[in-house]
């Protein structure tokens, strides 16, 4: 099957000559590229959304394969439908459907349904392709469109889609194809949309659904986002970032009445942290610990490393060594992994049912070492570690509600049972912080 565009013309010039100028408007071509598992983009037209679709596009490593989920804002076809063969054509090209990924998609769901109906006329997800094509103009596409049905059904299909990338062992990013709140003033749009940014950079895509019903954002592609996001989990997610809000006001002028729009960024989970990852639910589950391959050069040295897990913000565990004890840092981040799940005094070791829950970072640290006073302190860029005599007190740096260094060295006391006018000596050190 062919599909033609549906907008050109309207929400982006038909021209290629001139579609090439407007996007090259509105990228970055000089910045650094990251390997993203996904993003959250804007579908208006070019004039009010281009500039946030931009950004984002300009910042990530293009792979092969897009899977593009949009909304279905005419209610045409199957509420839940997935293209499975055909070609896309824009004004840049045409964009082939990857059909051996989707049908693997299509076989993993018992809820995607083959259509071509909700497609046809859709433009979710035919305004992302001109944007890709300017930067790679060979990707493949898996086409999904999401219309309005029980919202735990959104995560079992980031899932399927996440298992189907799996098997076959591709390389993706998955788009979620979303505009924010329509059609309000503008300090109420931003007001809602920092609610549903908040839940998506924090990948719990049932808060994103709660918040969305509850404070009634009219966010059209929820959906497309609650998937990615339930996709991104299972494919290894590490960190998210907000690359860029605006609304349509600052385009137009009109504040009384704006549509805003997002592009968020959802990155891997570095080996290092999900070696950490691994450990914890290997040995929680069953009582072992991961096989280890050929080690990442990172993994290789020898160094102290700490092992924060956290749960719906909260600390649920940290414990690691300020100076390394195992053979590799890859040893001492299982060691210290464990300790931190199932050994940390101020928690309960934990159970099986809170690993979909937890959040890790692990901090890998350079050797201490001694410094004459405070002045040579840094709460931000420095752990500090308290000695008297036996007594040892350690904090790591940049840590939320610690600002000064007499607050870094007063815990460092009251860790290590250290009376404030007894003598000390300071210590400091670096951390490479993975997330």
């Amino acid at each position: 099957m062919i599909r033609n565009p549906a907008v050109a013309g309207q929400f982006y010039p038909v021209s290629p000559d001139r579609l090439r100028a407007m996007i090259k408007g509105m990228v970055d071509e000089t910045l650094p590229k990251e390997d993203v598992i996904g993003v959250v983009s804007p579908h208006a037209g070019y004039i009010y959304s281009g500039t946030v679709a931009g950004a984002v596009f300009s910042r990530i490593k293009h792979k092969d394969t897009f899977i593009i989920i949009g909304p279905n804002h005419t209610g045409l076809g199957k509420p839940l439908s997935i293209m499975t063969e055909g070609m896309w054509k824009t004004p840049l090209g045409d964009v082939e459907v990857d059909s051996e990924l989707a049908k693997k998609v299509l076989a993993s769901s018992k809820h995607l349904e083959e259509d071509t109906g909700a497609h046809l006329h859709e433009h979710s997800i035919e305004v992302q392709l001109p944007f890709l094509q300017y930067f790679r103009p060979d990707f493949k596409l898996v086409p999904i469109v999401l219309g309005y049905v029980p919202a735990g059904v959104f995560s079992e299909i980031g899932k399927e889609i996440a298992r189907a990338v799996q098997e076959l062992n591709r390389k993706v990013v998955i788009i979620a194809s979303s505009d924010m709140t329509h059609y309000e003033p503008q300090e109420s749009a931003r007001e809602k949309d920092s609610q549903a940014i908040e839940a998506m950079l924090k990948l719990n895509e049932q808060e994103l659904l709660r918040r969305v019903r509850d404070a009634d954002i009219s966010m059209c592609g929820f959906a497309p986002a609650a998937c990615l996001i339930s996709a991104a989990k299972e494919l290894g997610a590490g960190s998210t970032e907000l690359v860029r809000y605006q609304t349509s006001g600052e385009v137009s002028g009109d504040y009384s009445s704006v549509v805003g729009y997002a592009g968020i960024t959802i990155r891997a989970m570095s080996s290092i942290t999900r070696l950490a990852r691994e450990t914890v639910e290997t040995y929680v589950k069953n009582h072992n610990i991961p096989w280890l391959g050929e080690l990442p050069p990172e993994m290789r040295e020898r160094a102290g490393v700490f092992v924060s897990i956290h749960k719906h913000g909260e600390l649920r565990g940290c414990i690691g060594t300020f100076e390394p004890t195992e053979e590799n840092v890859a040893m001492e981040i299982i060691v210290n992994a464990i300790s931190s799940a199932t050994r940390d005094p101020r928690f309960p070791p934990i159970a099986p049912h809170e690993l979909p829950d937890l959040e890790y970072s692990v901090d890998v640290l350079t050797r201490p070492e001694p410094v004459l006073d405070e002045s040579y302190l840094d709460c931000k860029k420095y752990g500090a570690i308290v000695e008297c005599g036996w007594r040892r007190g350690l904090l790591l740096p940049d840590l939320d509600g610690v600002d000064t260094v007499k607050e870094q060295i007063n815990i460092c006391c009251l860790k290590g049972g250290i009376s404030p006018d007894e003598p000390k000596t300071l210590y400091r050190f670096e951390v490479k912080r993975y997330k």
